[in-house]
């Protein structure tokens, strides 16, 4: 049985990777050039009128030569498109095991939402009497979000993950600067928070003292309270944190920095761990954005808008950013100004949000109700833990005990194989899976991050699982050549990635004409 195959192959069969074709093709997999290189001078698929003349109004700066653009009939763009679409991998076409990212199945449901006429086709300018449907839906989004999470408000506005910490970061500094400690200076970042997170306070004006992890991948209390002074600001704490563990001393952490002055922080990104199981409120957060892209829709990556609300405390509420959505007798509108002991922010963005994402996440919660929010994070804590279980005796967990919503293994397994995590992660290519979150987080050597979501079944995974068990063994065999090879079976093999880096070509150059060339 040929397992990288799926199916029975001939034992006269060549391999794939050595089979030559005529066409450069190899079966539906098409040797594709650069839209570039198909285009030929006056071919087109449109039919457009001559533009008038007018009066030069560049001031004689006239273009010297075409703009470049390929002349290709509308069959050879459709195909193009069609072929390269051929080549991309989705979470339309299979496991998507990607750390961190939560590539999860995106309910079609929630896309026919957000294509609904009076939604799609709104415009940001229109009179507030005329989006009153769409004001709602954002008030009805932000009533759950706030229930979910326990907070008494929240912002819409920001774009998407790190806009988000910018946001609840700038509120701690006009908290602090509202009770005149502007002498907090230092946030404290744990080496298992998100990378963002240092960017993010550096961005905001303040300066970063990381806190070291203990030996089970979560924040070393001790050095923690060690690091608490008059000048701390704020911790920014990932939870669960980018290892896929849960942080148990959360609750006592949130206490003595509280004790201390400072705000807490959490990066909501791993939300989907927890929605509908724990309340970042009773946990003593401050402040905490949710990637709607990641937990209640779209898959992060998935090509369409981020979008990232803030929660925040009762402490933090009065900073909120405008505008924000409010119901009155008239209706529902949106504040643009200070009103009653309100302090916002003022605007982070010129507009409200993304009105695609906050369709779509409302879908998604009505649709799954407070039960099924609640069961989707079960069942992504219990695809990761199977994936440990079944993993962990060819495979060399980070970290001893259960994991959350993503399970982590660092290299040591592949030592004197001369096998790499690139190595092994390319080879996984050629399986058919789009590979692991490689070498992140970097609190350990070698990381290989796996999040299955919830989306996934059994099969599936069982599935993934049964070439990750081969790929370690042949490496344990000594196939490291192989490896090192790999990918064989992709339209392209790998790069040379430090060229690729320091040498980068971006952007296609015709060929010299022969007379030119000569000369």
């Amino acid at each position: 049985m040929d397992k990288s195959q799926g199916r029975t192959a001939r034992p006269d069969a060549a391999p794939a990777a050595e089979i030559v074709t005529a066409s450069g093709h190899r079966g539906l997999q098409t040797e594709e050039k650069l839209i570039f290189e198909q285009g030929e001078p006056g071919r087109t698929g449109v039919d457009l009128p001559a533009p008038p003349k007018v009066a030069d109004r560049l001031n004689g700066l006239k273009r010297q030569r075409p703009v470049g653009l390929p002349g290709l009939s509308e069959p050879q763009v459709i195909r193009h498109f069609t072929r390269l679409s051929q080549k991309n991998y989705a979470i339309d076409s299979g496991l998507y095991p990607l750390g961190s990212c939560t590539m999860k199945h995106n309910p079609r449901l929630n896309e026919k939402m957000a294509r609904l006429p009076g939604l799609a086709d709104i415009h940001p300018l229109q009179p507030v009497s005329t989006v009153q449907g769409a004001l709602e839906l954002m008030d009805r989004l932000a009533h759950w979000l706030k229930t979910l999470t326990g907070m008494p408000a929240v912002a819409l506005t920001p774009g998407a993950g790190a806009h988000g910490e910018f946001c609840g970061m700038v509120a701690i500094r006009a908290a602090l600067d509202a009770k005149g400690q502007q002498s907090r200076k230092r946030v404290l970042v744990p080496e298992s928070a998100h990378g963002t997170n240092p960017a993010t306070a550096a961005a905001c004006g303040f300066t970063v003292d990381a806190i070291p992890a203990d030996d089970r991948g979560r924040v070393d209390l001790a050095a923690f309270k060690a690091k608490l002074g008059p000048d701390v600001a704020a911790i920014m704490l990932t939870n669960p944190n980018t290892c896929g563990l849960f942080e148990p001393d959360i609750v006592t952490i949130a206490k003595a920095l509280h004790e201390a002055g400072g705000y807490f922080y959490c990066d909501g990104a791993n939300f989907n761990a927890i929605a509908g199981r724990v309340r970042p409120a009773d946990l003593g957060i401050d402040a905490m954005h949710i990637n709607l892209h990641k937990t209640f829709s779209t898959p992060h990556g998935g090509g369409g808008p981020g979008s990232g609300p803030v929660v925040f405390s009762e402490a933090l509420a009065p900073y909120v950013p405008l505008p924000y959505v409010v119901h009155g007798k008239d209706g529902f509108r949106l504040v643009e100004g200070r009103e009653g002991k309100a302090e916002p922010l003022g605007r982070l963005k010129t507009f409200h949000g993304q009105m695609g994402m906050f369709v779509r996440a409302l879908t998604y919660m009505l649709s799954h109700g407070a039960d099924g929010i609640r069961q989707a994070s079960e069942d992504a804590v219990l695809n990761a833990n199977y994936l440990l279980a079944r993993l962990k005796d060819v495979m060399s967990p980070a970290f001893d005990g259960p994991c959350m919503h993503e399970c982590l293994f660092d290299d040591s397994f592949l030592k004197d194989t001369g096998v790499s995590t690139l190595d092994f992660a390319k080879a996984l290519i050629d399986e058919g899976f789009h590979p692991m979150t490689m070498y992140f987080p970097l609190v350990v050597h070698g990381a290989l991050l796996i999040e299955p979501t919830e989306s996934e079944t059994r099969a599936s995974l069982d599935e993934f699982v049964g070439s990750l068990r081969s790929l370690a063994t042949r490496a344990k065999q000594g196939e490291a050549a192989s490896f090192h090879a790999a990918p064989r079976l992709t339209p392209r093999r790998r790069l040379d990635e430090t060229r690729a880096a320091r040498q980068p070509v971006l952007r296609w150059k015709p060929a010299a004409p022969t007379r030119q060339a000569a000369e």
